[in-house]
């Protein structure tokens, strides 16, 4: 069986010597190349043909999220996993789209490192517990702040035709709530928004209805047909 081929890419010198003690240790690894920033990672791959290539994020001439993406073009067989020591959910996001099957932070344990190499190497993916959790989390403040952004532009759009007091279709969702006794926190779950965004949907809707109250905003509600049949 042939060994597996490896390219370490990073501009810090000692990593570089570092991996390629560590990596050349192993029989069935062989290191074929060492580049010191993402341009140099790209033409070595054209060279050497790896089959894995360790990458680092932060690099002159060309980061390692720019070198994946040319790789990954040039030749998508090559696989790719990002190294970084920082904890970075964009930047590993942004390696990923572009195809790179791993990532993981440099601190980690060598025989885990190599372990890795195998995994990518027989088709696997690889990312840490740790970097899927932080990924989760960024993840879901980019959707909380999307439903945000589209709760604003609901603000301005068109009231409902036929609806005398220019309520929009959103301001008469969370009235709707609202008459059925839901309280903020509960409204903003179910319409997945915030609770910031519930309260000024809250004040508009007073506001047009001219009531000081939920009380008085529900029975409005009702006996101005606002809701339909």
């Amino acid at each position: 069986m042939s060994n597996i081929k490896v390219l370490i890419a990073d501009d810090q010198e000692l990593i570089l010597e570092s991996l390629n003690i560590v990596l050349n240790m192993e029989d069935d690894i062989e290191v074929v190349a060492l580049a010191k920033n993402g341009e140099e990672a790209v033409d070595f791959c054209a060279i050497f043909h790896p089959d894995i290539v360790l990458m680092d994020i932060n690099m002159p001439i060309l980061d390692g999220v720019g070198a994946t993406e040319k790789i990954k073009l040039n030749d998508p067989a090559v696989k790719i996993i990002i190294l970084t020591s920082y904890k970075e959910v964009d930047f590993v996001l942004s390696a990923l789209s572009h195809g790179a099957e791993g990532f993981l932070l440099k601190a980690i344990h060598p025989k885990d490192l190599v372990a890795g190499i195998r995994v990518v190497h027989t088709g696997g993916t690889l990312i840490s517990q740790e970097m899927a959790n932080e990924m989760i989390k960024s993840m879901k403040k980019s959707m909380k702040k999307s439903m945000n952004i589209g709760a604003k532009e609901e603000l301005h759009k068109s009231p409902i035709k036929g609806n005398p007091y220019g309520l929009s279709p959103r301001e008469v969702e969370v009235l709707q709530k609202l008459s059925l006794g839901l309280r903020n926190q509960d409204i903003a779950e179910t319409l997945f928004l915030s609770e910031g965004t519930v309260k000024n949907y809250i004040s508009n809707i007073y506001s047009k209805l001219n009531v000081k109250g939920r009380r008085q905003a529900a029975l409005k509600a009702k006996d101005e047909g606002i809701f339909g049949d």
